[in-house]
């Protein structure tokens, strides 16, 4: 019997299944329903529901198995690990799908980024999506490693990884339509175009979905989730390292609702996912702060892979994919056993993938900076000042009044006033742009990291123009990473040596390293809970209001750099 004439009959019950999960109750997330019965598998797909015998049976007596958990919208480089590594790390906990977008490592080194992933794709446990770049760079007023426009995605389209065009983040290019946005929104004419349109609203937003982009994951307030879902955009709840929108949005995910909401996480790192989780953290809070288990589990699966038109998976139903998690509860959800196309995840299994060379070395060419390079000029005292919102990765445009002294507008410790600068690296110009943040709490030495979105030029931010100095330079012997310096001492580093992205180590390792960063970033004074992350969306400029690049400061609701 070839593979369909197999599946059938062991669904059946002519022929004993493969692998038969016993002693469980099924979340039927189509009904409600909790169903006690057998789950037959056969190979990758789930046979049926039932009374079964299988050659191989799992006691899950006491568990409660449910579909497994889709992450709609994640950038695999801001979990500061290969793919491989984050297979490793979060698969367990019951991710067996992720949808990626590699537009961190394609704006270092352009198609090869991509490729990379689409390789990595397909050695790993988990089904790894690799949605093509939409915005490489994501704007012109920043300086990226590549440029990649519709001509380039052809070349690396049809790949079996593939879902379509990821986060189209220029939305200005789309609704005053910009030709090279028109150019790859025709190339994915009748395909999936993910969106990315923080506070669009009214007619802007009508011309935004009216191009056909049809998910969207930066709405922070239930006014603007509500917009959006009712002009038929399906909501991305995201909750990530940075970015937390999910307690702002919980009261909009409902049943009724559920059907068009989804979870990501966008960018959470390894420290973040031990100390609360990954989406199984997203499901015991949305349940904690009173969302039914039917509509978080909706979410977590089947209204995300229906979002993303992935037929095969979502349900624990016959013919699907058997990606199913085995939870203590609906409520506790922690995974005590997972199965990804019916392989058990374990680490015997992760010991069978192969192995992909990683892209991107020595990708660091900044320029040697000294602390002179840090000097604010200017004769006015009324300043622009980027105004940290700590959990958001929006931003407000302050202004506050700094006096030159000597023809420099210092750092202020006592108000909380920070330089910042963002430095070219990629060896294209060697820009230096400097400018004022608040909202970190340092009061002395500086942070700095070569994960800055999307450019990953160097970002740098302190009240030591020595410190800052030597933290950006340590950056480039490092190929990358994150550092803390201060009284003329590197106190703590983690090399990202993988297009200044990613570490080569076990996500355990990275795991470590951050929490020492983070321990010395406090003892600067700092009181985020996770800067550096803040610190790379600090130069993001399609996020509102203020931000800053390597060209300057940039009036995102204008959409220009300030002059200086």
């Amino acid at each position: 019997m070839d593979d369909l004439e197999t599946r059938i009959a062991q669904a059946r019950g002519d022929a004993p299944a493969d692998m038969v999960l016993r002693g469980g109750r099924v979340f039927d997330l189509i009904t409600g329903d909790m169903i006690e019965a057998d789950v037959a598998i056969c190979g990758d797909r789930i046979a049926g529901i039932g009374d079964y015998e299988g050659r191989e049976v799992i006691d899950v007596t006491g568990r409660v198995l449910v579909p497994g958990f889709i992450d709609t919208h994640l950038h695999v480089e801001s979990s500061l690990v290969t793919p491989f590594e984050f297979d490793r790390c979060v698969t367990p906990r019951g991710i067996t799908t992720a949808i990626c977008d590699p537009h961190e490592i394609a704006n270092v080194t352009g198609l090869d980024g991509i490729r990379y992933f689409q390789s990595a794709s397909q050695h790993l446990l988990m089904d790894l999506r690799v949605q093509l770049s939409s915005c490489v760079p994501s704007t012109e007023m920043e300086t990226s490693g590549a440029r990649i426009e519709a001509d380039d995605l052809r070349k690396v389209m049809g790949h079996p990884s593939a879902i379509g065009l990821a986060e189209f983040m220029n939305y200005p290019g789309v609704i005053h339509r910009d030709p090279a946005a028109m150019a790859k929104l025709r190339l994915f004419r009748g395909g999936h175009v993910d969106g990315h349109c923080p506070q669009l609203s009214g007619h802007d937003l009508n011309a935004y979905i009216a191009a056909g982009i049809r998910t969207e994951h930066e709405a922070t307030t239930a006014e603007e989730a509500r917009e959006k879902l009712r002009k038929g955009m399906r909501v991305l709840i995201r909750e990530g390292s940075v970015s937390k929108d999910l307690d702002a949005l919980q009261p909009v995910l409902t049943e009724r609702t559920a059907p068009y909401m989804c979870l990501c996480t966008d960018d959470r790192n390894p420290l973040d996912i031990a100390e609360h989780g990954h989406l199984d953290f997203m499901i015991r809070r949305l349940i904690e702060r009173g969302t039914s288990p039917l509509a978080a589990y909706r979410a977590a699966s089947l209204s995300a892979a229906e979002a993303f038109g992935l037929k095969d998976r979502g349900l624990i139903a016959p013919g699907l994919r058997a990606d199913i998690v085995a939870l203590d509860s609906l409520e506790g959800c922690h995974a005590r056993l997972v199965l990804c196309g019916g392989r058990i995840v374990d680490d015997a299994a992760f010991a069978t993938r192969g192995a992909v060379a990683p892209v991107g070395r020595a990708s660091v060419r900044a320029p040697q900076v000294t602390a002179r390079d840090f000097r604010c000029t200017g004769n006015r005292a009324q300043t622009d000042v980027i105004g940290i919102m700590e959990g958001k990765i929006i931003t407000q445009h302050l202004h506050r009044d700094i006096a030159p002294e000597d023809g420099d507008k210092r750092p202020d410790p006592a108000r909380d006033l920070m330089r910042i600068a963002v430095i070219e690296r990629h060896g294209r110009n060697g820009n230096i742009a400097t400018g004022f943040v608040q909202g970190f709490g340092i009061r002395r030495g500086a942070i700095a990291s070569t994960v800055c979105h999307d450019h990953h030029n160097i970002a740098v931010v302190g009240a030591d123009y020595a410190d800052m100095a030597l933290a950006a330079n340590r950056l480039s012997q490092l190929e990358g990473g994150f550092v803390v310096a201060s009284g003329g001492r590197i106190l703590a580093e983690l090399p990202l040596p993988v297009a200044g992205l990613m570490s080569l180590e076990s996500f355990e390792h990275v795991r470590a390293r951050l929490a020492e960063l983070r321990e010395a970033a406090a003892g600067l004074g700092v009181t985020l809970e996770e800067p550096f992350l803040q610190l790379a969306f600090l130069a993001l400029p399609v996020i509102p209001a203020l931000k800053i690049t390597d060209r300057g400061m940039v009036d995102v609701e204008r959409f220009e750099i300030i002059a200086g």
